[in-house]
């Protein structure tokens, strides 16, 4: 158990109707009149809605412990992803409703992190930078190294980003998963 007066920032809990929350800000406040209490800026960890609410300094909660593991993509099958853990060796599937945006950066045999609370997975967060190989895009030709124009491109994974007009297909580029985004290309 764990009580609001002893909040810092990163500390999940559980809320009496079973929501996780992570705390993002706390501050203890003590008013001329009236009793202290403590004013909290948290997260849930789940939807990641952020919403602010007032404790008393003595509500206790239950703490609640984030899984995070690192577990290697190895397909899909429909709407089924199957990660390995590296340790066991076992497959375990996840619905894709789970997966963000930045998944379409992921091709198999990439680790990826796996957040789970009570064995429920609720997110999978990707690697933070890719290297993937250009599959599809209008050629590049000399010269076009000074402006910062960009033309689209499909990368192995199916997904579709703006790059430098110098990028040819076969050029393997670095992406960044969290904004998904060309960064630059990639060494070696």
């Amino acid at each position: 158990m764990i009580t609001a007066g002893d909040f810092r920032n990163g500390v999940t809990f559980e809320t009496e109707d079973g929501q996780v929350m992570q705390v993002v800000e706390f501050q203890h406040v003590k008013p001329g009149k009236g009793a202290a209490f403590v004013r909290t800026k948290m997260k849930n960890v789940i939807t990641g809605a952020v919403t602010e609410t007032s404790f008393n300094p003595t509500a206790k909660f239950e703490e609640a412990t984030i899984e995070r593991k690192t577990m290697e993509y190895s397909y899909n099958d429909g709407n089924l992803y199957y990660f390995m853990d590296p340790e066991t060796y076992d497959l375990i599937p996840i619905d894709e409703s789970v997966l963000n945006d930045n998944f379409k950066f992921v091709k198999e045999n990439m680790s990826c992190t796996v957040y789970s609370f009570k064995e429920k997975v609720f997110n999978v967060e990707p690697p933070t930078f890719v290297d993937l190989e250009v599959t599809e895009t209008d050629p590049g030709f000399a010269g076009n190294t000074a402006t910062n124009a960009t033309k689209p491109a499909t990368l192995e994974t199916g997904a579709e980003i703006k790059v430098p007009l110098f990028i040819n297909p076969g050029d393997k580029i670095r992406v960044d998963t969290r904004v998904g985004e060309y960064l630059e290309r990639s060494k070696g």
